[in-house]
């Protein structure tokens, strides 16, 4: 019998999750089953009387084989319950019950096992369940809780919702409306960060480390990890394993050992080096020996093919059955540069490691990594940490990012990204991380073709410019390659952030300064000095004095340096010269010193090959400090929307066609409105005088419109007649328009009232499988269809991220006066995009909605036309609930 097979009825496993429970290790929760029947029992029996006491307000020893066959047989609707096993251990039980079948109450309790408390397992059982409640229609939770389980009632209380609390009868009535709030999404995310960041840390900050494939020959992957280990002076303990070692065995010095389980002790993190079909049992080897988290160098898995997938997944579920955190496979290593820590276990040699400093580093893919390791060091910036996740089967960027948020050692954060695989997540950790560090990204794609051997991802429906629009949401800074990263890092490690965008040029050549004030305006930025040029045969000094002279002037707040050396290499006295100009002033300089690059050693300027160079790291600069300094709004919220009318239509849409179809008009039209988006009637008219004893109904100037989707929106007017006054001009346009349409083979045609002039917009959404939803905006027609000219972004979305969207399309001056119109009211228009954002971040199953003609005024927006498709909802990347994705 397969698994699938012994499951019962109705078994949700899409419930099923991997957490990272408050200490940084790993757990599993699931739905309840009939064979978690002993673990129950087991469970229930090394419960203290107290617990047992709080749980059941009575001192029950053993559980009755009744009670246990009413906890494990749930019929996942109206009565549901999760398990949390930590490894094997059954570590929490929370479950919740419906007042009365399909109603909106039900009452929650757990009961989490007296050796696992303080971990957060009730925290993380209350976010499952209020998530898989709301799914149901369950709007709000009770409870009764005795007064002195203070423990379950802080978890109420510390969730983030509004509790309500009635004392009857030695009881307190716990109730709370477990739709998410403010308050409880913060919660969710700040209990998400910490223990996110605890599990990092527990990678990075090991006292013992086993290296599992050490051979006795120097020329091997495993060898070299820990030569470079011992190298490094590792501050902590580091063991070779050889399964072939015997007693008295040294390997570079240090007693080998035939297995894990060998060493006294324990471990904290092991670096695996053995043939592939040897990992998993190398994996409960390290589990056994207490390890944390694994360092996977082995190849053979999801890039080697079919098998090598299963074998990467067998992996993944194997190191978290075991609450371990998975770094690779085909990893080279991790770095921590910190000097109480000293651990270098890559493959990247001392000749190749950079100092220590204040630089963080993620790359997935390894010999990048390396590269980028060399390159830092040759341009003189010191590293913090690094981390290479190759296949990226369990750690990523957005783990890394969590830690470095707290990571006093890292200043700047850069990323070398081949893959995505939970873009929502990261634009909320970038956003954050941004918010204190510049983070640098490159990533060149997000098409099939981008996507390397062994990271498994979500295709994208989304143009490429997309992801381009998502990092510059999060207020990340996105570079085109390596090279760039490091421009940009020597700038903002070294200098402080520009406080506008008013730039000096000076030079002691006059091609050179121009060069580089050409290529700041031609960046969009202002070049209010110079370009100042003294002759080549200046002295240091006098160099040293223009520069002063730029850096105290009011008017600027960057300086570009150039200087050509008149005969040999450049003096360094030169560098000093503007380097100890620059300290003296909190302005950002760069510099062109022709013959070097990088930041040379006791001098914080950072040289470029050309000006262009350094320009245009100035410029990410500039836009990244204006990004920081700004306000960015409060997120967007709706009350009285309905949203059960949503899911009711969206439901009986699929239960008509379940793959997915487009609503009726009338249907579309009512699921708006519960968002308080407004649709104006359409009536279908059959007939000339049909034509005409509509418009009579709908009073003042109607238009006539084509209805069929090959027609709408066309440019032009050849569809549409408009300003119909009279009977006579209604039936004259019915009739120019079904002459029009027959020869086409197409019918429909419609009257509705006539908008006031204004500016023709179109709002929209669609949910990606990528990045969930994505919300569109643009000047309706040629614009956004011909020209692109559309803004995205995505949800959740703030008023500021809103303001920014409308303003940032080219056809922008249309909405604001163009050519003596009237301005449109821009606050009508930022409520409309507001709520279709909300709608679309409620509610997955709308795969595409899209407003148009949206006709935007001087007195408000007025929806002509919408077009609502609903489709089976994806499994979204960053749900409501903590759990950790496998990307296998």
């Amino acid at each position: 019998m397969s698994e699938a097979d012994a499951l019962p009825p109705g078994y949700p496993r899409e419930w099923e999750a991997d957490v990272v429970l408050s200490d940084g290790m790993v757990a599993h929760v699931r739905p309840i089953r009939p064979d978690d029947t002993e673990a129950i029992h087991l469970f229930h029996g090394a419960q203290s009387e107290q617990s047992i006491y709080l749980r059941f307000f009575a001192p029950i020893k053993r559980l009755s084989d009744k009670d246990v066959h009413r906890f494990t047989h749930v019929d996942y609707v109206d009565r549901v319950a999760l398990v949390m096993y930590v490894r094997d251990d059954l570590a929490g039980i929370g479950r919740y019950d419906r007042l009365r079948e399909g109603g909106s109450v039900a009452e929650v309790a757990f009961n989490v096992s007296d050796q696992h408390q303080g971990r957060g397992i009730g925290s993380v059982l209350l976010e499952h369940l209020a998530d898989i409640a709301r799914e149901a229609g369950i709007t709000r939770f009770v409870a009764d809780v005795l007064p002195q389980n203070r423990k379950m009632i802080g978890v109420f209380r510390d969730a983030g919702f509004e509790v309500s609390h009635e004392f009857d009868d030695g009881v307190i009535a716990v109730s709370f409306d477990i739709e998410p709030t403010e308050e409880s999404r913060a919660v969710r995310m700040s209990r998400e960060h910490r223990s996110e960041v605890r599990s990092v840390r527990a990678v990075l900050h090991p006292e013992s480390v086993a290296v599992v494939g050490v051979s006795r020959r120097p020329a091997t992957i495993g060898r070299a990890f820990f030569d470079h280990i011992v190298a490094g002076g590792f501050t902590g303990r580091v063991h070779p394993v050889n399964n072939a070692a015997e007693p008295g065995t040294l390997i570079n010095g240090h007693p080998a050992v035939a297995s894990v389980r060998d060493i006294e002790g324990g471990i904290d993190l092991a670096v695996v080096a053995v043939v592939a079909d040897e990992v998993l049992g190398i994996v409960d080897e390290c589990a056994d020996a207490g390890a944390k988290a694994l360092v996977v160098a082995s190849e053979g898995f999801a890039e080697a093919g079919t098998e090598g997938r299963a074998l990467q997944r067998q992996l993944l579920v194997r190191a978290r059955h075991h609450g371990m955190r998975v770094l690779g496979p085909t990893s080279f290593g991790l770095i921590n540069n910190d000097p109480g820590i000293r651990l270098n276990a890559s493959i990247a040699s001392a000749d190749q490691l950079p100092p220590f400093g204040h630089l963080g580093l993620f790359s997935q893919s390894g010999g990048l990594g390396i590269a980028l390791l060399a390159s830092a060091r040759r341009r003189g910036l010191g590293l913090s940490t690094f981390a290479s996740a190759g296949n990226r089967v369990d750690l990523s960027g957005n783990d890394l990012m969590q830690y470095w948020t707290d990571d006093d050692s890292t200043t700047v954060v850069g990323l070398y990204l081949e893959s995505m695989g939970n873009p929502r997540k990261f634009t909320r950790i970038a956003r954050k991380l941004a918010m204190r560090k510049p983070v640098i990204v490159v990533k060149s794609g997000i098409g099939q073709h981008a996507i390397p051997q062994g990271h498994r991802v979500r295709l994208t429906q989304e143009q490429p410019e997309t992801f381009g629009q998502m990092l510059r949401q999060s207020g990340v800074i996105r570079v085109d390659n390596a090279h760039q990263l490091f421009d940009v890092a020597q700038l903002v490690l070294n200098q402080p952030l520009p406080q506008g965008e008013r730039v000096a040029v000076v030079s002691n050549n006059d091609a050179l300064g121009s060069l580089a004030a050409d290529s700041a305006s031609a960046r969009g930025l202002r070049v209010t000095h110079g370009p100042v040029t003294v002759s080549a045969e200046a002295l240091t000094e006098q160099f040293r004095e223009v520069v002063d002279v730029a850096l105290a002037d009011d008017a600027v707040d960057a300086l570009i340096a150039c200087f050509v050396p008149p005969i040999a290499d450049i003096d360094p006295e030169v560098v000093q010269a503007v380097s100890a100009a620059a300290e003296g002033h909190e302005k950002p300089c760069v510099a062109t010193f022709v013959g070097m690059r990088g930041v040379t050693p006791g001098t914080g300027v950072p040289s470029y090959p050309m000006p262009e160079d350094a320009v245009r790291a100035l410029t990410a600069a500039v836009r990244y400090a204006q990004w920081r300094r700004r306000d960015h709004g409060e997120r967007v919220r709706l009350d009285g929307v309905t949203r059960a009318t949503v899911s009711e239509i969206v439901d009986a849409a699929l239960a008509r066609t379940p793959r997915g179809t487009d609503l009726e008009p009338e249907e579309a039209t009512t699921l708006l409105a519960a968002y308080g988006i407004r649709v104006w009637p359409r009536v279908l008219v059959g007939s000339a005088d049909e034509a005409v004893d509509v418009a009579r109904e709908l009073g003042d100037a109607v238009v006539l419109k084509a209805t069929s989707p090959l027609l709408q929106h066309q440019p032009g007017q050849g569809w549409v007649r408009t300003a119909l006054r009279s009977p006579e001009a209604v039936r004259e346009a019915y009739r120019d328009l079904s002459a029009l349409l027959q020869p086409l083979g197409v019918d429909g045609i419609a009257v509705q009232r006539m908008a006031p002039s204004g500016v023709s917009v179109e709002v929209n959404s669609a949910e990606d499988p990528l990045f969930g939803p994505v919300v569109g905006f643009g000047v309706a027609g040629l614009p956004i269809d011909l020209l692109g000219d559309e803004a995205l972004r995505f949800p959740p979305l703030t008023d500021v991220d809103i303001s920014e969207m409308v303003s940032s399309i080219k056809a922008a001056p249309m909405l604001d006066g163009y050519r003596g119109a009237m301005p449109v009211d821009h606050a009508a228009l930022h409520d409309l995009i507001a709520r279709v954002s909300v709608l679309a971040d409620d509610h997955p199953e709308l795969a595409h909605v899209r407003l148009n003609p949206v006709l935007a005024h001087q007195d408000g927006v007025e929806v002509l036309g919408a077009t609502v498709r609903v489709a089976p909802a994806p499994t979204r990347t960053d749900a409501e609930r903590r759990t950790l994705l496998a990307d296998v």
